[in-house]
């Protein structure tokens, strides 16, 4: 389509804020990222993306001429830690990340900014020094900036998920920009989002489990690269799981089959486990969309992931003030 908007998309992981942004009416010019399993994952979605698999301090965007002067620049980038922004003297690689995208405004110069990370980036003070360079930078190269955090929840994915918002446009585009309001009235309970799932291999009490799990989801995360298999989270996490029948320990290779007896235990070690095509549900990504690679490597994909209605709601939002009659 010839109306449909450029963007440039670093960090890009599993895919879930550049899926948002091309249903938003985004065409990814090119997508990159370090890690090879990701990769794999965006190009086994979408062919015909152009995938680089570099890293991000090394990426040269005159040698990709073709994401000069786009429409967007958009990162999901891993979560800067408060030990960096408080000042810790050895360089972090979150914070090297978030310096680098920046650093690339430079270059690229879009007509827009799009960065997701913590809400802690946008609220507390232990980033106050972050957040001034990131303001300083801007305000040097004409852009406006407006940080806020959303939950995703709010966006009908059944997760509670808050996420730290910069959106930045230059100056005569800034005006028209307004960040997105919530679409969905109620959130959507872990059980109305699996129950379907849950029930795919003949499990009968499926139904009787789902009308329990009356929350969202926590908050899924996709671990460290350095750390052993995949869970759902520390050990409140796994409390809140266990409150919706959820042995939240590991994860499942599948759901449960017809002759599974539920046994109603306050044990989560009784409980069923989730699989990881349905952590998938709970991020909200398209039912199609494959995550490519072993069982681990797949949840760390769809944990670190942005899911797939914040980044539609987000690009919607700023489409519209990109494609609003520019001010002088």
């Amino acid at each position: 389509m010839a109306d449909r908007l450029g963007f440039v998309d670093v960090c890009s992981g599993a895919g879930g804020l550049a899926s948002g942004l091309e249903s938003a009416g985004f065409s990814p010019v090119l997508l990159l990222d370090n890690k090879r399993q990701a990769c794999e994952t965006l190009l086994a979605n979408r062919p015909h993306w152009n995938v680089v698999c570099e890293d991000l301090v090394e990426f040269l965007p005159d040698e990709y001429p073709e994401t000069l002067d786009v429409d967007l620049l958009s990162a999901g980038l891993p979560r800067v830690k408060s030990s960096a922004a408080v000042g810790r003297s050895d360089s972090d690689d979150e914070l090297r990340l978030l310096t680098a995208t920046i650093c690339l405004l430079h270059s690229i110069q879009p007509r827009a900014l799009l960065l997701e990370n913590l809400p802690a980036l946008v609220e507390s003070p232990a980033y106050v020094g972050i957040r001034d360079f990131v303001q300083a930078e801007l305000t040097h190269l004409g852009y406006r900036y407006h940080w806020f955090v959303l939950n995703a929840a709010d966006f009908g994915v059944p997760q509670e998920r808050r996420q730290g918002i910069l959106v930045a446009l230059k100056e005569q585009w800034f005006p028209a920009f307004t960040p997105p309001l919530p679409t969905v009235d109620k959130h959507v309970p872990v059980g109305r989002a699996l129950r379907r799932s849950m029930a795919a291999r003949g499990w009968r009490e499926a139904d009787i489990w789902a009308a329990q799990a009356l929350a969202v989801a926590p908050t899924l995360v996709g671990g460290s690269e350095n750390r052993g298999g995949a869970d759902l989270g520390p050990s409140g996490t796994k409390r809140a799981w266990a409150r919706m029948g959820v042995n939240a320990g590991a994860l499942a290779d599948e759901v449960p089959g017809p002759d599974y007896v539920w046994p109603r235990s306050d044990d989560p070690a009784q409980m069923p486990k989730i699989t990881v095509d349905q952590a998938a549900l709970l991020q909200a990504f398209p039912a199609e969309w494959q995550v490519t690679g072993r069982k681990t490597a797949r949840y760390r994909q769809i944990g670190h992931a942005t899911p797939p209605p914040v980044g539609r709601a987000l690009g919607g939002a700023i489409a519209a003030a990109l494609r609003s009659p520019a001010r002088t």
